[in-house]
């Protein structure tokens, strides 16, 4: 792999690009402090701003770091960040990278999330060199699930009572997409 950082990439109707001290409030107000967004994550909702702060602050001091990717998926309309996506997971010794992703709920069913999704899905086979890209779900989040087909991953299987979210230990699925998937 070539690692190359947290870059901006612009899709149709999206920006992804690093989170600023500035996204704090909208990341607090648009999906990191709702008990439904967060239902089947594997982070607690924000309690307070002061959560999403420290959580940029963090973010921020990784940036430089060329293996650390994680993107505030911003809305072109709004201009302002309406969910993140990153990688969750790096496998170096296979080529792969594990993505997970959460939007705030207005903005569900609208395919934001696919489009930024297949938005990295490129980036990371076209310019990082990956061979491999995947996501997990709990099998009661169905919308997830349907964000992965919709990109081309494949499911290859549920393993019961394999993960820990929101929920407690749950059943997880696994999709992926292989770089020679798309030839």
């Amino acid at each position: 792999m070539k690692h190359l950082g947290t870059q901006t990439i612009e899709t149709k109707r999206l920006i992804l690009r690093k989170f600023e001290l500035k996204d704090a409030q909208y990341m607090y107000d648009n999906w990191a402090s709702s008990d439904e967004v967060t239902k089947y994550l594997t982070w607690k909702l924000h309690k307070d701003v002061n959560v999403s702060k420290e959580w940029i602050e963090f973010l921020i001091s990784n940036y430089n770091k060329k293996n650390f990717y994680e993107w505030g998926i911003i809305l072109k309309d709004i201009d302002q960040p309406i969910g993140s996506i990153r990688v969750v997971d790096l496998k170096e010794n296979i080529n792969a990278v594990h993505i997970g992703y959460c939007i705030g709920k207005k903005w569900w069913r609208q395919g934001i999330t696919s489009e930024a999704l297949s938005a990295l899905i490129d980036f990371f086979f076209d310019k990082v060199g990956v061979d491999r890209i995947e996501s997990r779900h709990d099998p009661n989040n169905v919308n997830s699930g349907r964000v992965m087909q919709k990109c081309g991953m494949k499911y290859e299987g549920t393993m019961r009572k394999s993960d820990v979210n929101n929920q407690g230990i749950v059943d997880c699925s696994y999709y992926a997409i292989l770089k020679s998937d798309r030839a």
